[in-house]
């Protein structure tokens, strides 16, 4: 039997899905056929879903389901055996980071990967190195167009932590603030790449509930102000049925369910995989 997962599925219909469909565009990302092994354990088996433009996709699961290996295909640290990804139209049998990067797909981990030692600034700055032009020297001689240059960059980034309401520790070195606000740190660096696909694992773990509201409504914000399709993986399932569009739901590396989240919801299969089938 599945071990049953910690949060139980609620009954509230999400809040302001019904605006938020409006403005969902045509199919951005399509995942079709994917399977992925590693040696003889199989980590996803042909698992197909798509995610339109501008909206919000969760990816759900208990724990093993190969939520973070599909987000690993998305952005090309994996590459499956089998299956293909179209992005943008453009279809992809192979993808690696700096590729994904390049057309627009940032992400956030689960474990932090912060510059503990620099400032939100300089490490929000690193998101803005695939934008740079000038090279290493002229920057770091700040000749002519190169300051030029990061003085536009910068404005990007004050801008990002205006938007993140992360002022107060602008100049601060990240190891030394508290783990809410490091993980919106975490998410200015991945914005700084100005991603049309910004992808969340697991954005409110470890978080209290004061701190899940805050990273719940700067995902929503990223969503309408930025116009940034997310697809995020996220074990709240108040969280993830009150602000996605759309569920695809994992277990054992198979998809078991797919749609709205009222639909997800009445899924008996998902309720078996988190409840436990005695419920």
């Amino acid at each position: 039997m599945t071990q049953p997962a910690t949060a139980q599925i609620p009954a509230a219909a999400p809040e302001g899905a019904a605006d938020r469909a409006d403005r969902i565009g045509e199919t951005i990302l399509d995942l079709q056929n994917i399977s992925l092994s590693f040696g003889g354990v199989k980590a996803l088996t042909d698992i197909s879903f798509d995610v339109r433009e501008h909206e919000i996709r969760a990816i759900i699961g208990p724990n093993g389901a190969g939520k973070s290996s599909m987000l690993n295909v998305i952005n090309g640290v994996y590459t499956p055996q089998e299956g293909r990804i179209l992005l943008q139209g453009r279809q992809f049998a192979r993808m690696n980071p700096r590729r994904a990067a390049e057309m627009g797909i940032a992400r956030t981990f689960q474990n932090l990967a912060l510059f503990k030692g620099m400032s939100v600034l300089d490490n929000i700055m690193t998101g803005r190195n695939l934008r740079m032009k000038s090279g290493v020297l002229a920057q770091a001689l700040r000749l002519g167009s190169a300051e030029r240059e990061e003085i536009a960059h910068r404005e990007v980034v004050e801008n990002i932590i205006d938007f993140l309401e992360i002022q107060a520790w602008r100049k601060t070195p990240v190891g030394r603030l508290p783990y809410g606000l490091q993980k919106r740190v975490d998410l200015g660096r991945a914005l700084a790449m100005e991603p049309r696909i910004l992808l969340l694992d697991e954005p409110m773990a470890g978080m209290n509930i004061e701190e899940k509201q805050d990273m719940s409504r700067y995902i929503l914000d990223v969503n309408d102000e930025y116009g940034t399709t997310i697809v995020l993986i996220e074990h709240d399932m108040g969280v993830v049925m009150d602000i996605s569009d759309r569920v695809v739901v994992l277990d054992y590396g198979r998809k078991i369910g797919d749609g709205a989240p009222d639909e997800v919801r009445g899924n008996p299969e998902v309720v078996r995989a988190y409840l436990g089938a005695s419920h």
